[in-house]
């Protein structure tokens, strides 16, 4: 049996489901959880200072709805392929907003005119982990785009593609407010601070050499002064000794 239909799931009609304990087992009313399918929430060039940001957020009735890991996963691979082509792999950051915390229960049901006895009516109709879906409102940011404020166009027609693979609306919302997005991927963090971290030991170095030929010129003018000082005492006092002498030469005789 191939994949049900999105809208079989988007609805919040149900409680939301969440809970998985990973200490306390014998709380948990499932076995395991569905493996992610949003494999990636982060792609681009994380390093470069971008000054723009295209968001897409979701057009939705004002209870909310659901959208499975597996459509997020879709519109990333398309977002970012266009992203790719149309600026290239060094000029923007896309970044995933939300996470697919939602479990997905479905009570199998029995197919067919034959009957199947494969249910026990609905005294534990809890039902089994099929999947993952994320519980989004009405104007909640789903991408955020970080390019430069020449791109910004480019980035927005991008984002407008991915209405084709989400089963709702949209709104594209170009902005300047970067810190908006959130935190960046740790690993790029850390890089960014080596980076800094290494320009600035390069700067203390180029300040030391730059710092080490005035002083070496400072204590050379210090000993001609030194040097100037001197002189004209040596003159000084050897006047009298001549002086001396002279007188002397008369006794003698």
């Amino acid at each position: 049996m191939g994949l049900r239909p999105g809208r079989c799931y988007s609805s919040t009609k149900d409680r939301a489901y969440t809970r998985y304990a990973d200490t306390v087992q014998h709380k948990n009313f499932i076995g395991a959880v569905p493996g992610l399918k949003t494999r990636q929430f982060n792609m681009g060039n994380g390093m470069k200072e971008f000054d723009t940001v295209a968001d897409l957020c979701i057009v939705c009735a004002p209870l909310g709805m659901q959208i499975r890991d597996n459509a997020i996963e879709s519109t990333r691979l398309m977002v970012n392929r266009q992203l790719f082509k149309r600026l290239g792999k060094e000029e923007f950051f896309l970044k995933v907003r939300a996470y697919p915390h939602h479990i997905l229960r479905e009570n199998k049901q029995a197919q067919g005119a034959h009957a199947d006895r494969i249910q026990k009516g609905m005294s534990h109709a809890f039902g089994k982990a099929i999947g993952r879906a994320i519980r989004v409102r009405d104007g909640q940011v789903l991408f955020s785009v970080l390019c430069m404020d020449e791109n910004a166009e480019k980035a927005k027609e991008c984002l407008e593609t991915a209405v084709s693979r989400l089963p709702c609306r949209i709104k594209i919302h170009v902005h300047k407010d970067i810190k908006s997005i959130g935190t960046k991927p740790k690993k790029t963090r850390d890089l960014k601070e080596e980076e800094d971290k290494a320009a600035a030991e390069a700067a203390a170095g180029a300040a030391t050499e730059g710092a080490a030929p005035a002083e070496v010129g400072k204590a050379a003018a210090g000993t001609a002064g030194a040097k100037t000082a001197t002189g004209p005492a040596k003159t000084e006092a050897g006047k009298p000794a001549a002086g001396a002498k002279t007188e002397a030469k008369p006794a003698k005789k």
